[in-house]
């Protein structure tokens, strides 16, 4: 290799040779391979060829090494190595001979996969382009363990799994790609919309232009946002559903139905009936567990930053919003702000609708949020407040402060908020968490399951 060193991965001068060890040797060949095009870019005739003899002598297709082939293609063709993906990227032990001979064929695969997902080229992206670009994710996530959108805050929401932080960086890629798509000129088009698969950063991007679509392209593009919605609130909902709501109420007599038989208990409050001679049990009384619980009437206010930074925990806290309004005895509140506050209240039940209501972007001022959020306290000790912000307000950081202070006071639960997704990290505002954590009531940040716990936990 005669190119400058500066421009590949540091490291020996040419590609490792055939020596003792043919097993490290491949497998370093590949490696090689995979750092050259992901920091270089062009193809290096001497890594191309090496990797094609590796990947032919251990029985795989070289469609492996074309950059163009998506894993779809690859398993379309090649059936037999779906399995193969399964946590590939995950810690694996063997006998040593299996072990090596496995580690150079992973790496035929692990190569494949990475370049896919972090080569994504520049210019115009189509809607075909960016499709096959997700379904590579997926199977990057699929090699590290991950359920389908776990590492992209998409349809996984929830799934708790970051696998070293790569969420924020392929939410990047996948935000890039659909910045560099003609995503109006797709949208008009039924065919090529109906490739889109909807993702957080599609997402983001149809919320903020649909004041500029019309016709077909608006609706596709409201087609799009339901779907994304649907099935991230499947999700959400199986979170809270495993909730525990409410203490048994031992005063309302069991239902009488099969389902809610004790078997144990009734075995045992028998076994007085046991006939030795018969070997057979007879049984005098059935016995059912208790289901109904206790519940006392809740309310739920929920206070949205809806500035361009709060995109995502826009979008996944109005999905949890309408979860638990669904829920017996519990009314729920939405208020969404940026410079201005509007009360999202009538619409709560259905995301889809108020997501089309709201207008991200623009600057944060809590305490006009704050005054519309006040008057719906009705009996501060059965209501909780949740604030989903970054906390980065217009100069009126103090004002804030004082009136979440004299919520908090008065005995309502509040819960600060600085995001709710399945992967992104979001900076919150020092000054803010410094005071919050000072008050008793720390700044939640992270995961979507740590606010559906605390959420779960006072509606218990």
């Amino acid at each position: 290799m005669t190119e400058d060193l500066t421009r590949r991965p540091p490291g020996p001068e040419a590609p490792p040779q055939a020596g003792p060890d043919p097993y490290d040797n491949r497998r370093q060949v590949l490696y090689w391979r995979l750092l050259a095009r992901l920091f270089d870019g062009e193809e290096q005739p001497a890594l191309e060829s090496a990797s094609l003899g590796v990947v032919e002598d251990i029985g795989l297709p070289s469609a492996l090494l074309d950059p163009g082939t998506s894993l779809d293609s690859v398993v379309q063709r090649h059936p037999e190595l779906a399995a193969e993906f399964d946590g590939l990227m995950t810690p694996d032990d063997g006998a040593d001979e299996a072990r090596d001979r496995a580690e150079v064929r992973r790496a035929a695969l692990v190569s494949k996969v990475l370049l896919n997902v972090f080569t994504t080229g520049s210019g115009a992206v189509t809607a075909e382009q960016l499709a096959r670009w997700q379904s590579d994710a997926g199977w990057l996530e699929r090699a590290l363990g991950c359920p389908p959108g776990g590492l992209r805050g998409g349809r996984a929401a929830g799934a708790g799994l970051d696998a070293g932080g790569l969420g924020p960086e392929l939410a990047a890629i996948e935000g890039d790609l659909v910045g560099r798509m003609r995503l109006r000129e797709v949208l008009a088009d039924p065919a090529l919309a109906a490739r889109l698969t909807p993702s957080m950063s599609l997402i983001e991007q149809l919320l903020r232009d649909k004041g500029n679509l019309s016709g077909v392209a608006l609706a596709n593009a409201k087609s799009l946002i339901r779907r994304y919605v649907d099935e991230v609130a499947e999700v959400l909902r199986t979170q809270v559903e495993k909730a525990t709501v409410g203490e048994l109420d031992r005063s309302v007599p069991p239902k009488r139905v099969f389902r809610n038989l004790d078997l144990n208990r009734t075995i045992w409050k028998n076994l007085t009936n046991w006939s030795p001679e018969e070997e057979r049990l007879y049984v005098d009384r059935l016995y059912y567990r208790h289901t109904v619980r206790r519940t006392t009437p809740q309310r739920l206010i929920v206070v949205v930053d809806q500035s361009g930074s709060m995109v995502d925990s826009m979008v996944n806290c109005t999905i949890l919003a309408s979860i638990f309004a669904g829920l017996p005895k519990v009314d729920v509140h939405l208020i969404a702000y940026d410079t201005r506050s509007i009360d999202l209240t009538p619409w709560v039940h259905d995301p889809f609708d108020v997501l089309l209501r709201t207008n991200l972007g623009g600057g944060n001022d809590g305490p006009v949020a704050m005054a519309m959020a006040r008057p719906k306290i009705a009996e501060p000790k059965n209501t909780v407040m949740v604030w989903i912000s970054d906390f980065y307000e217009f100069d009126r950081s103090q004002p804030l402060f004082e009136g979440i202070e004299a919520v908090h006071r008065s005995g309502v639960k509040f819960i600060p908020v600085g995001s709710v997704t399945s992967s992104g990290r979001q900076e919150v505002n020092p000054w803010f968490r410094e005071r919050f954590k000072a008050l008793g009531t720390p700044v939640v940040s992270g995961h979507i399951d740590k606010l559906v716990h605390e959420l779960k936990t006072f509606l218990t």
